[in-house]
C-alpha cells in the first residue's frame, strides 16, 4: 500500500487489518507509519510493516519493486495510492519541477510498481492490483486529470496483458470522485464549497474498490451516483459542458 498513512491508502490500511489481513505501507513518513502498525497491529492483531520510500526517486521506487518482486514475499494485493493534488498552470515554467515530481509519483511509481507486482503475481498464478485514478480522469483540469487519466488508460491495459496470461492476476483503477479525506482540504478545496451529495465516505469507497478488485474489474468507480455522473460526461453532448466546468475548476484552484 503505497501513500498508506492518510486518506484513501489509510482507509485501505485499516480496512484490510480490520479483515485480518498483514499489510505493508510505503509511505516517507516512518514515524507515521510506525504509529499506524503499532495500533492497527494491537487493535486486530495483525503483522503490519513499513517501507521508508519517496516515490519521486527513482531509486526508492526501484527499491521497492525490488522487495515486491521479490519471491520471499507473496503479495496478494499491492495498492499504488500515493499521489497529491496539482494545480499549477501547465505554462508556469517555474512549476516544473512539480510538475516533475508529480509525473514521478503519480505514473512512473506506478508503471514500475504494477510492472513488479504483475510479474510476482504472475509467477504464483494470482493476485490482484489497484491502482488509483480518479474521476477527474474524464475532465480537464490540468496535469493532474492528464496524470489520472493515464493511469486508467494504463491500468486497463494492465489488465488486459494480465488476462492474457492465463492466470487469476488482474488489476483495477480505482476512479474515485470527492472523498472525506484531508487530501481536498490540502489541496484548497473545502467541503463546504461542494453540495453534500458529492461526497463519498473512505470506507465505502474501499469496500466497492476491494470488491470490484476481488470481481476482476478493470474500472471501479465506488457508487451508483458517480457511476451515474461518468456515464453522463462521457456522452458527446456533455464534451463542452464539461470543458466549462474544468476550466472554472483549474481556475478556482489556481487561484488558492
Amino acid at each position: 500500500m503505497t501513500g498508506g498513512t492518510s486518506g484513501i491508502g489509510k482507509a485501505f490500511v485499516e480496512a484490510l487489518a480490520a479483515r485480518g489481513d498483514d499489510v505493508v505501507i510505503v509511505a516517507r513518513d516512518a514515524e507515521r507509519m510506525q504509529e499506524l502498525a503499532e495500533e492497527l497491529g494491537t487493535k486486530h492483531g495483525v503483522h503490519i510493516e513499513w517501507i521508508t520510500a519517496d516515490l519521486a526517486k527513482a531509486e526508492d521506487v526501484t527499491r521497492v519493486a525490488d522487495w515486491i518482486e521479490d519471491p520471499a514475499h507473496e503479495l496478494d494485493l499491492v495498492v499504488n495510492n500515493a499521489g497529491f493534488g496539482l494545480h499549477a498552470k501547465l505554462l508556469d515554467k517555474n512549476q516544473l519541477g512539480t510538475q516533475r515530481r508529480a509525473f514521478d509519483v503519480m505514473a512512473w511509481a506506478v508503471l514500475e510498481l504494477s510492472g513488479a507486482a504483475g510479474r510476482a503475481m504472475v509467477a504464483r498464478g494470482h493476485g490482484r492490483i489497484i491502482n488509483v485514478s480518479s474521476t477527474s480522469s474524464w475532465i480537464f483540469s490540468g496535469n493532474y486529470s492528464a496524470l489520472k487519466a493515464w493511469v486508467r488508460s494504463y491500468t486497463e491495459a494492465l489488465n488486459i496483458e494480465l488476462r492474457k496470461s492465463g492466470t487469476d492476476v488482474r488489476a483495477t483503477a480505482l476512479c474515485p470522485g470527492w472523498v472525506h479525506t484531508e487530501f481536498h482540504q490540502r489541496a484548497g478545496v473545502s467541503s463546504d464549497n461542494l453540495p453534500g451529495f458529492v461526497w463519498l465516505d473512505p470506507d465505502q469507497l474501499v469496500r466497492e474498490a476491494l470488491a470490484d478488485s476481488a470481481a476482476g474489474r478493470a474500472i471501479s468507480i465506488p457508487s451508483a451516483k458517480w457511476k451515474a455522473a461518468i456515464f453522463v460526461a462521457k456522452l458527446p453532448i456533455a464534451t463542452p459542458i464539461i470543458r466549462t466546468l474544468s476550466s472554472k475548476l483549474s481556475s478556482s484552484r489556481q487561484k488558492k
